[in-house]
């Protein structure tokens, strides 16, 4: 009898998460399922077309641009954050005075809102009266304002904009994975002469190997899924220059302004949806690879 009540109350504890899981997490993935199938708007009766929306999906080059567009945007992040992170992380595992605070300056982007992050960035990289423009052209460095919000430099300001918000995040996880290397490590390579850069390279690197793995993949799925900030700084422009798949999926449902107001294309937004998370799940599953096969090496 004391074993079922129990039972019956660790069902009662986990019924809330599990409700909540199959409430916003499995019936909206079966519900968009089922519209891939189907030309609906969001009104009227659904009409069912087959294969139709994944035909009309390979023809799409604003949705193949955004692929595009997400491979740069996410390489560009993992090439600059990674390593400043990984930096990061080893100067403030140091015994240095007032580390703890430091620490938290660099996470804090990371417990910001997207959004205000993205209009915090805006006033500064803005055209017209942006504080970066304003700073450049007092101290001489350029002679007019440059538009770091146009078609030349949108992608470069998007990226720079998530390198910011992402450093913390990975510089505490590097923190958490150098505090698991053995100091004994480090005082036996310092008695046999080795410096600084060699034992970071032949000691640090190697030591946050699995660490680094999971960081490497945390870093690849955020970064291929991210498409907030660049909603509030470019709404994908200009002329689609920063347009990624996450966001072009999001536009077929929602009108992220009154300017690109369209008719809702729920079905073929389902197949957009469906096909982008097949792409991200290819290129983890790569990743995977590659990852074992290293380490079977």
């Amino acid at each position: 009898m004391r074993k079922r009540v129990s039972l019956f109350n660790s069902y009662i504890f986990i019924f809330p998460s599990l409700f909540l899981t199959l409430a916003l997490g499995i019936y909206p993935i079966v519900w968009a399922l089922r519209y891939m199938f189907y030309d609906y708007q969001g009104f009227g009766i659904p009409r069912f077309v087959g294969l139709d929306n994944f035909s009309r999906l390979l023809r799409d080059q604003e949705f193949w641009h955004s692929v595009y567009n997400t491979f740069v945007y996410a390489g560009g992040k993992i090439i600059l954050v990674l390593p400043i992170s990984l930096l990061l992380a080893v100067i403030l595992n140091r015994g240095l005075k007032g580390k703890g605070l430091f620490r938290a300056i660099y996470f804090m982007p990371t417990i910001i809102s997207a959004s205000v992050m993205s209009i915090v960035f805006f006033t500064i990289f803005n055209s017209y009266n942006g504080v970066l423009n304003q700073f450049l052209i007092k101290y001489g460095i350029i002679s007019q304002s440059i538009d770091w919000l146009g078609p030349q430099y949108a992608m470069l300001t998007v990226i720079i904009t998530a390198v910011w918000g992402g450093i913390g995040n990975y510089m505490l996880l590097f923190i958490a994975g150098l505090q698991g290397i053995p100091e004994d490590v480090y005082e036996s390579a310092s008695l046999d002469g080795a410096n600084a850069a060699q034992k970071f390279w032949y000691i640090t690197l190697p030591m946050l190997g699995t660490v680094l793995q999971m960081i490497i993949m945390l870093a690849i799925i955020t970064a291929l899924k991210g498409y907030e900030s660049i909603m509030v700084l470019t709404e994908g422009g200009p002329f689609g220059k920063t347009e990624v798949m996450y966001l072009y999926v999001y536009k077929q449902f929602f009108p992220v302004s009154a300017s690109t107001a369209t008719v809702q294309q729920i079905g073929y937004g389902s197949a957009v949806g469906f096909t982008t998370a097949l792409i991200v799940g290819f290129i983890t599953i790569i990743y995977f690879y590659m990852s074992k096969r290293l380490n079977q090496d």
